[in-house]
């Protein structure tokens, strides 16, 4: 499959974000839509007809030549559904809204807080005369 990295700004370490796959093979393209499925910002998918449709990829279905995938485009309200042989590329143009929060951030951030409330209740009661 060939990944193309977009050079554009943004793209973090670790994000698809920014990157464009061009499957050669339904293996292919199945491994890109599971990982435009799990993606948390929008994907462009590309048609071999030219047409490109741009939104939030919500299901996938895999039944051999019968495989489809369900996104909500950008610019309209209803789903459209697209099947995986119709597909040329899929990009993943949006902004990954869960880059930078892993657990391990998400874990420092919060005994940053904890730390800092301590501090705080500990400088109350310096105060009060307590401690």
């Amino acid at each position: 499959m060939t990944d193309t990295k977009n050079h554009s700004k943004g793209g973090a370490v670790g994000s698809f974000e920014g990157r464009v796959f061009q499957p050669a093979s339904s293996a292919e393209l199945a491994e890109a839509v599971e990982l435009a499925f799990d993606y948390r910002g929008d994907v462009t998918v590309s048609l071999k007809s030219g047409e490109s449709i741009s939104g939030y990829l919500f299901n996938r279905q895999v039944a051999g030549s019968d495989s489809y995938l369900e996104l909500f485009p950008s610019d309209r309200a209803e789903a459209r559904h697209i099947r995986y042989d119709a597909i040329a590329t899929i990009a993943f143009t949006g902004e990954d809204t869960a880059t930078g929060k892993s657990w391990e951030t998400w874990i420092a951030k919060k005994d940053s807080e904890r730390r800092a409330e301590a501090d705080r209740v500990a400088a109350e009661a310096k105060t009060r005369g307590i401690l």
